[in-house]
């Protein structure tokens, strides 16, 4: 009964009077319809009292009042859920922020850095402090702001008990890649190639594109080497895995929100194929037991 009259019902409702007409003329005076009206015995006007004259307009307009909540909310409260973070970009940034804790828990609890490319650890301190510098401009987010400060602080944790805390340890011989050969490709490709050319959209996609090939030097110091301890296999996985959800994340948020970053995918879909590779070898051996090799 009371959804009919939300609902704009006409019939069924608490006070109407389908089947007594009488009683609508004498408890409301008329009824509604064209030339059809009766004036109630007890109406002021039938007791000889003087109509009162109609009450001035306001001076200000008066906004209507509503009388039912809307059944949807309007698009300006929706906008924000339709760019809310789904379920593959969350588990994208778990499975990275699972590879980074399992890298540094690797070194603090043995001690050592054997197996670690330090080189690699500097180019993704290096994308990270060029793809947050948006901290001093923006807030987005606690838990946007929480995982950049996180990755910025892991990163450089990591570079310090490599070539700081744990130097003895670490493997210069066979972390030999020679990194130029990325950052200066790298760097020229982001002036010629971005969004917009500005300082800062400068840097993020130069970040963009340097993390698509930062793991180049931990694959081919594995190479030299000829084999990786296990956990260091487990970092490779989730780190790759990040990546990989983030296509997917991509894809849904294509089809969902309309949204399309050229760049951020190209540099995605060339970091996803660089760990194929892995990914092969990592099923085929390691969940079996055995130590990872990449071929020389």
């Amino acid at each position: 009964m009371l959804g009919g009259v939300v609902s704009g019902d006409r019939g069924g409702g608490l006070f109407s009077f389908p089947r007594l007409p009488w009683a609508r003329r004498w408890l409301f005076g008329h009824v509604p319809g064209p030339r059809r009206s009766f004036i109630s015995p007890f109406s002021p006007l039938s007791l000889g009292a003087a109509a009162k004259p109609p009450p001035p307009p306001p001076p200000f307009p008066v906004p209507p009042v509503a009388t039912a909540l809307p059944l949807s909310p309007p698009p300006a409260l929706l906008a924000p859920a339709a760019a809310a973070m789904n379920i593959f970009r969350l588990t994208g940034d778990l499975s990275h922020l699972a590879a980074i804790i399992i890298l540094l828990l690797k070194i603090w609890k043995t001690r050592s850095c054997a197996g670690i490319s330090g080189k690699s650890q500097l180019l993704f301190a290096l994308v990270f402090t060029t793809r947050y510098l948006d901290l001093f401009t923006s807030f987005i987010s606690l838990y946007n702001t929480s995982m950049k400060l996180i990755y910025i602080a892991c990163a450089y944790a990591t570079v310090y008990l490599i070539y700081m805390k744990f130097k003895a340890t670490y493997d210069g011989n066979h972390d030999t890649f020679r990194v130029e050969f990325l950052v200066v490709p790298v760097g020229g490709l982001s002036f010629l190639v971005n969004h917009d050319f500005s300082p800062l959209e400068i840097l993020w996609t130069f970040s963009i594109y340097l993390e698509s090939v930062a793991i180049l030097p931990q694959l081919f110091m594995i190479s030299k080497t000829g084999e990786a301890e296990t956990i260091t296999t487990h970092y490779l996985f989730f780190l790759g895995l990040y990546r990989a959800l983030y296509l997917i994340n991509w894809v849904w948020r294509y089809y969902f929100e309309g949204f399309f970053d050229l760049i951020a995918v190209v540099a995605g879909v060339v970091q996803t194929i660089l760990y194929c590779d892995f990914f092969y070898l990592y099923v085929t051996k390691v969940l079996k037991g055995k130590k990872l090799s990449l071929p020389a």
